[in-house]
């Protein structure tokens, strides 16, 4: 097996592994790799004919997204919250109906799908990425680190690892990591790993001519948020949620009428006039999740000092959502691990 030797590997071309990538190219750094496990990049940004089955919103007290869209002329724009809004918290009595407050937008969403973002930085980034590349060791060699994937094996002076800490724990590292941090490792959850979205597409956005503003919040019930998802531009005209866990094991046809069932009760017969309907459900997602999925009902803790710190004698540093001090879980905080991350390495030539 031939070696290709790289300055740097970044693992993982995710909003954080590409961040990084973008960061020290405009600092002057080409001599880089990204190597990604899937057939595609995007990581956990996934959009599908219009709908955003994994990272959608954002804030505006989330400045390092929204400074990095301006710098790449990507636009945003308000999700949709006008007229009624549904709120279920017991099946067998009527639903609460109510309207938000329009004092601002509550959030906002990227013009033509979260992967607008990712598709930008990998035009800029192409040629430095290599998919269907998994990693089975990183090894430490001297002063460089050794890095076997299914493909080839790579020589590198640093990695940055921008996958989940959850899944960096079942790789093989040699030397071994410490073990409070393999502890940290497999103690954090993994943002998006239990979530089922689901996706449905319409002719019309219906909901809205009947004074809805799509927005199901459900205590119990199939569907335990649903909302407004039609695009900037008013072509696409779609309803976009999260599927409650309890519908995992159920087969695909009974969880989607299910869901279709619920959604007529409450916004109308309108809903099984769709056009198109499909999920995703990430905990099936190997390169997301992995066999002990743990759900998470209280926000999780991200951003362990330990994530912080260069290991392997200064070759290996982490990145990631999950590894973020700031905004952890959230697309600003893969943005700032991103920056971070790269501010690190070229500071460390």
């Amino acid at each position: 097996m031939s070696t290709i030797h790289s300055k740097y590997i970044i693992v993982g071309a995710g909003l954080s592994g590409l961040t990084t990538a973008y960061h020290l190219m405009k600092n002057g750094e080409k001599d880089f790799v990204i190597l990604e496990a899937r057939d595609r990049i995007g990581g956990r940004i996934l959009t599908k004919d219009g709908i955003d089955l994994g990272a959608t919103w954002f804030q505006n007290h989330h400045t390092y997204l929204s400074k990095f869209l301006e710098d790449l002329s990507i636009d945003k724009f308000e999700q949709y919250s006008k007229g009624k809004s549904v709120l279920v918290y017991n099946t067998m009595a009527p639903a609460h109906y109510f309207e938000s407050q329009h004092n601002g937008p509550s959030a906002y969403r990227i013009t033509d799908g979260s992967i607008s973002i990712i598709n930008k930085l990998a035009s800029l980034l192409s040629k430095k990425i290599k998919l269907n590349s998994k990693i089975f060791s990183i090894t430490e060699e001297g002063d460089h680190i050794s890095l076997k994937t299914n493909q080839t094996e790579y020589s590198t002076e640093k990695v940055i690892m921008t996958i989940p800490p959850k899944l960096v724990s079942t790789l093989d590292f040699s030397p071994e990591l410490p073990e409070k941090l393999i502890q940290i490792m497999t103690s954090t959850h993994t943002w998006m790993s239990n979530a089922i979205k689901v996706g449905i597409l319409f002719n019309t956005p219906f909901w809205r001519a009947n004074d809805f503003s799509g927005t199901i919040i459900g205590q119990v019930g199939p569907v335990i948020e649903l909302y407004d998802h039609c695009d900037y531009h008013e072509k696409v005209f779609g309803l976009m949620g999260f599927v409650n866990e309890g519908l995992r094991d159920t087969s695909t046809e009974i969880r989607k009428e299910k869901i279709l069932a619920y959604l007529e009760k409450y916004l109308g017969k309108e809903v099984r006039d769709h056009t198109t309907y499909f999920e995703k459900d990430w905990s099936l997602d190997r390169q997301t999740s992995c066999e002990n999925l743990k759900s998470v009902y209280m926000s999780p803790q991200y951003g362990h000092v330990l994530y912080d710190e260069w290991y392997l004698d200064g070759k290996l540093i982490f990145s990631g959502t999950e590894t973020s001090p700031i905004h952890g879980g959230y697309l600003d905080g893969a943005v700032y691990s991103g920056i971070n991350a790269a501010q690190k390495v070229l500071d460390a030539q």
